[in-house]
């Protein structure tokens, strides 16, 4: 296969994923905006985590909401558990890295805040622990997930959403919830603004 060749698929791949995603996330993915813009509405926040490409995203969506998304506006309080390099080192190396987010959870988050937990394979331990701290604080999760979900899936509560990409390729996946994330943002910015 040439190089063009390759472009070519990767590109037509990833377009049938969104395609697919659009019909299966539609739904859940208006109920996230809505979920998220009540919480920010009543003055909570919304934390963010996951590893790698997710803990980048997880930063994306954070600056997204502190800083602006497509217009001028007031910030937002986002905040991503994935940037404090002393916190997660420090929660690392005297505990585990399994509880570097939920120790922020149950230190920062507050009844009432959203928890957005990202894994591509939905399995991430530590991720899978951060969404089990959350739920001890009343801190509803919106998940965003792919490969089936995973753990995740099966530790969700009933007013938890899941995003589950309906795929098992990690770069689609990626893809499609970088889009995800930004429907939230335009969602969150209409709700909470208007047109």
């Amino acid at each position: 296969m040439s190089l063009e060749d390759r472009i070519q698929k990767q590109f037509k791949d990833s377009i049938a994923v969104k395609q697919l995603s659009l019909d299966t996330l539609m739904t859940p993915i208006q109920k996230a905006a809505l979920l998220m813009s009540e919480r920010l509405k009543a003055g909570n926040k919304i934390m963010s985590c996951g590893n790698g490409g997710s803990a980048a995203d997880a930063q994306h969506f954070s600056a997204e909401l502190l800083n602006r998304f497509e217009r001028e506006r007031a910030p937002l309080a986002g905040l991503a558990l994935t940037t404090d390099s002393s916190t997660l080192t420090s929660v690392g190396n005297d505990y585990s890295f399994n509880q570097v987010f939920s120790k922020q959870v149950m230190g920062l988050g507050i009844d009432g805040d959203v928890l957005l937990a990202i894994s591509t394979s939905g399995n991430s331990q530590n991720v899978v622990e951060a969404i089990e701290a959350a739920h001890e604080k009343n801190i509803v999760v919106i998940a965003l997930t792919g490969n089936g979900g995973g753990k995740i899936s099966s530790i969700l509560s009933n007013n938890d959403i899941n995003l589950c990409v309906p795929s098992k390729i990690t770069a689609r996946i990626q893809e499609v919830h970088l889009l995800c994330l930004h429907c939230l943002c335009d969602g969150i910015d209409a709700q909470l603004f208007g047109e």
